[in-house]
């Protein structure tokens, strides 16, 4: 199964009477978004599910990638990495899934399943991390065991 975190990406601070879902993206980040939305067209499966924050910086972000997405409360700002998971069914889904986020829970999520510990790690704004679930034999023999791997690192400014 294919997993891939998208961090939203740049978006205006937080405005006196605006809520933190509020939040719209900058001039620089529609651009972040649509050159990322643009690098991921090219490479997503059709059967991708997309699954979304109702941030609004989310939404504008998903929205770059032209494709029909679902909107999962679970997925706002204060989630945690199981709630992710959860909504991912990872690792189960027969399909891959493009989880569109947040900052410290996407690089926390990244730390869980690539080092085996929850840590802060940093997912720059717009970027995509891409990861692979697969079962792997040992080479020795034995029953087969579970493996992530990395497939992509990409951030907006690269491309």
């Amino acid at each position: 199964m294919d997993l891939i975190l998208w961090r939203h990406a740049e978006a205006h601070l937080l405005r006196e009477g605006q809520t933190d879902l509020e939040r719209a993206l900058t001039p620089k980040g529609e651009r972040q978004a649509q050159r990322m939305g643009e690098w991921l067209n090219l490479r997503l499966a059709e059967s991708t599910r997309l699954l979304v924050s109702p941030a609004l910086r989310c939404q504008q972000t998903a929205r770059a990638l032209g494709r029909p997405f679902r909107t999962v409360a679970e997925l706002a700002p204060e989630a945690g990495p199981e709630a992710l998971l959860a909504a991912a069914r990872w690792p189960q889904s027969a399909e891959p899934v493009l989880i569109c986020g947040h900052q410290p829970t996407l690089g926390r999520l990244a730390a869980q399943l690539l080092a085996g510990a929850e840590q802060d790690w940093s997912v720059r704004k717009g970027a995509v991390w891409w990861l692979r679930h697969r079962m792997r034999e040992p080479e020795g023999g034995g029953p087969p065991r579970a493996q992530v791997l990395l497939q992509a690192m990409q951030g907006p400014d690269l491309l």
